[in-house]
């Protein structure tokens, strides 16, 4: 019921500020979910062609994998029971992160991340539990990160009045507690969910009306855009082709692609050097413009004239004496 009345009060400010919103970004319908299970959809990934999602808080511990039609082909669960799933991010192939991070009241010592095997298949398991501490206190979460070339998982903070990202360490302990480091903060506020792009050098969060993507390790915004109207938005995803898509709690709801705006597009492009311009030989210092050659012709014939008439002059002498 809390996270319920917390969600309410939390999108008064985004439903008052969408008035004057801008348009939501271009979309379309990947698909609707069909398993009647999956009726709380928080966080989304994209691997492979398959879709993998989990449900909110009040689920045992459980990863649904869904194919391009939403159609359930496999799912994977484990015991204990979690205390509040809120988020996934991709692992290595045939994995993914599992972050019971949810943490409403600001209570929990710690919050856990798990590495899951998922498969076409439906499988019990006992995957990998790490436990993270924050530096300072508790805080709630619902977005979990992993970077596409390290590894290292961060979590984003939710909070109204901005989010802070948490680093944990690169190589997580099973055995110890790992703790985390902030490396940014005032990110985008309530912020559901969250993930890399492919190249590693950006990053998207969204909350219930929009998304921000922001530079790494930078932590910059460069542009928001709108996402599509949906029940209650909290998954986002980026596949390895850049293609953006979000997902939303309720029963049979849709997962849809959506176009990141040109604008935002360009300021993504890697930046190229410049490259140095040519200058004419005429235009550098201390060079002399190209001159007609015709004079020097000219003189050439010249002196090659005035060379055979002397020559013929002394053949001329050379035969009378």
């Amino acid at each position: 019921m809390l996270d319920r009345v917390l969600g309410l009060v939390s999108l008064v400010p985004f439903a008052i500020g969408s008035m004057a919103a801008p348009a939501a970004a271009p979309s379309s319908v990947d698909f609707e979910f069909q398993d009647p299970a999956i009726v709380e959809s928080s966080g989304l990934v994209v691997q492979g062609g398959l879709f993998l999602t989990t449900n909110d808080s009040g689920d045992g511990g459980r990863v649904f994998v869904v194919d391009g039609t939403g159609r359930t082909v496999g799912t994977t669960s484990w015991e204990p029971e979690p205390e509040d799933v809120e988020a996934l991010a991709p692992a290595e192939p045939g994995f993914v992160w599992v972050g019971d991070i949810g943490d409403n009241s600001a209570a929990r010592e710690s919050v856990t991340v798990l590495r899951v095997p998922y498969g076409r298949t439906a499988q019990e398991v006992e995957p990998a539990s790490y436990t993270l501490v924050y530096p300072d206190h508790a805080h709630d979460a619902e977005t979990l990160l992993a970077h596409p070339r390290t590894g290292q998982l961060f979590v984003v903070s939710k909070n109204v009045f901005g989010g802070t990202v948490y680093a944990a360490p690169r190589t997580l302990s099973e055995s110890e507690p790992n703790r985390l480091r902030e490396v940014a903060d005032q990110v985008k506020g309530v912020a559901t969910d969250g993930s890399f792009f492919p190249d590693g050098r950006h990053y998207v969060l969204r909350d219930y009306v929009d998304a921000t993507v922001y530079t790494f390790p930078g932590h910059e915004p460069i542009d928001s855009f709108r996402l599509p109207a949906q029940r209650q938005g909290e998954g986002i995803a980026v596949d390895e082709r850049d293609a953006v898509h979000v997902s939303t709690e309720g029963q049979f709801t849709q997962v849809r692609s959506v176009q990141l705006p040109p604008k935002l597009q360009a300021a993504m492009q890697p930046e190229r050097p410049e490259q140095p311009a040519t200058t004419p030989p005429s235009e550098v210092e201390g060079a002399q413009a190209d001159e007609p050659v015709w004079p020097w012709l000219l003189l050439g014939a010249v002196g090659a004239g005035f060379v055979l008439l002397i020559l013929r002059k002394l053949t001329r002498h050379g035969a009378a004496s």
